[in-house]
């Protein structure tokens, strides 16, 4: 099983904790909401379940994949993600998980252009910026100056980022920083 598919179910192993609820109990709700918008749903479900964005957004895209299911939809979001030219960065995010599942619990929320990881908040994102490219952005105020760190501007999705085009530019100085927002970012 891949990395993230471990991720995804220890997050619905803790919202079905959190909330009292099976996954098909929440899909369940979803459904007899009538609410057909992926933001409506979102919202509903953090409304009612005082649940974070994280697991209602895992609630919300499940609940749509049960609702169409697709034969040629890829089950693994990275695979997604890393469909065609872009398939050989694939071995970049791989190296990437192997670290942060070390680092304790936390949420991975796929999006259309990368996967958002979360703690209370997130903390970085990683995916695939071109073809020859996978970006991690990170969620921290302040970390030491270096070459490899580009800082983003005010009103940007993540605080630093940091391009690389090969697996061996996962080091201990990319792992180390990407536990600093790990820190930083609260307990799950």
């Amino acid at each position: 099983m891949a990395d993230i598919q471990k991720a995804q179910a220890t997050q619905i192993k803790n919202i079905e904790e959190r909330t009292g609820k099976t996954m098909k109990q929440l899909i369940a709700l979803v459904r007899e909401s009538g609410i057909e918008k992926h933001g409506g749903i979102v919202k509903m479900l953090k409304t009612d379940l005082e649940i974070g964005h994280g697991d209602a957004n895992l609630i919300a895209h499940l609940a749509k994949q049960a609702d169409s299911p697709s034969d040629d939809k890829p089950e693994d979001p990275l695979d997604a993600l890393y469909a065609g030219p872009k398939g050989d960065l694939r071995p970049i995010h791989d190296a990437l998980l192997k670290h942060l599942n070390r680092f304790g619990t936390f949420e991975a929320a796929p999006k259309k252009k990368y996967i958002s990881y979360r703690r209370k908040k997130q903390f970085a994102m990683i995916g695939p910026a071109t073809n020859t490219r996978v970006e991690v952005g990170l969620n921290i105020k302040e970390l030491p100056s270096s070459p490899r760190l580009e800082e983003q501007g005010p009103n940007k999705m993540c605080n630093y980022l940091v391009k690389l085009t090969e697996a061996k530019q996962v080091d201990k100085e990319l792992i180390a920083w990407i536990k600093a927002a790990y820190d930083a970012a609260g307990d799950a």
